[in-house]
């Protein structure tokens, strides 16, 4: 069955026609396509590195695209029907943190420790939610940016404090060999007690992760780009 199946496509071939060197079969000029590369995946900038300094499948030109935080390609030349080969496609493992979603304070403590990189503002809010009290939070002159909450203050003992906004903080959100971006966020809590954070760059720091990806790459590849084999783009 494959040997009629191969002596099938010969006999195509030869009733094909060629036009500006792209190969036609007659009679209603269905295009043979070339074959396309099989695409490789992988999950870290590093791996990606070491893929294309080995030349493991050939030192052809290519071209580098960061696509966005979490995902680079790798790319041919514009073939003769103006498609390209995706060599490789590079996804980021980033870790699940819902923003806008209200968390129980156990858990928000949990994910604040776990996926956000440390500094002032991380820390400010966990102290924040390891004093609220269990019971409903007290929005003391919440005018949608200041908010009080009701807080231990020793033993037995309770007081307002102001819940921090905006705040600075870091998640994990792209690439592990980039430095994360660092961007603003409003902080919320809510009867339960619930606590949450929104987004409040309008997504800037997406263009931040991008180009230290680039920085990266170029300095990476550097030998690789300056004799033309590497062409990187954001």
């Amino acid at each position: 069955m494959e040997k009629d199946a191969l002596q099938y496509l010969v006999d195509l071939k030869k009733e094909a026609e060629v036009i500006d060197d792209r190969c036609f079969i007659d009679p209603a000029l269905r295009e043979v396509k070339e074959p396309e590369a099989e695409t490789l995946g992988i999950t870290t900038l590093t791996g990606l590195v070491n893929y294309i300094q080995s030349e493991f499948d050939g030192d052809d030109s290519v071209i580098v695209q960061v696509v966005s935080p979490t995902q680079v390609r790798v790319l041919s030349r514009m073939k003769k029907d103006k498609s390209r080969d995706l060599f490789v496609s590079v996804k980021a493992i980033v870790p699940d943190f819902q923003f806008g979603q209200f968390y129980d304070t156990e858990a928000f403590n949990i994910k604040m420790q776990s996926l956000f990189l440390k500094n002032n503002d991380r820390d400010i809010i966990l102290q924040v939610v390891g004093s609220i009290k269990e019971e409903n939070v007290r929005t003391v002159g919440d005018d949608g940016v200041s908010q009080s909450v009701v807080a231990r203050a020793g033993v037995g003992n309770a007081k307002n404090i102001l819940v921090p906004n905006p705040v600075s903080l870091a998640p994990y959100r792209t690439f592990l060999e980039v430095q994360q971006p660092e961007s603003e966020f409003i902080f919320r809590m809510k009867d339960g007690p619930y606590a949450a954070i929104f987004e409040a760059d309008g997504g800037a720091w997406k263009n931040t992760a991008i180009r230290r990806i680039e920085e990266y790459l170029l300095r990476e590849l550097d030998r690789d780009i300056k004799n033309g084999r590497i062409h990187v783009i954001a």
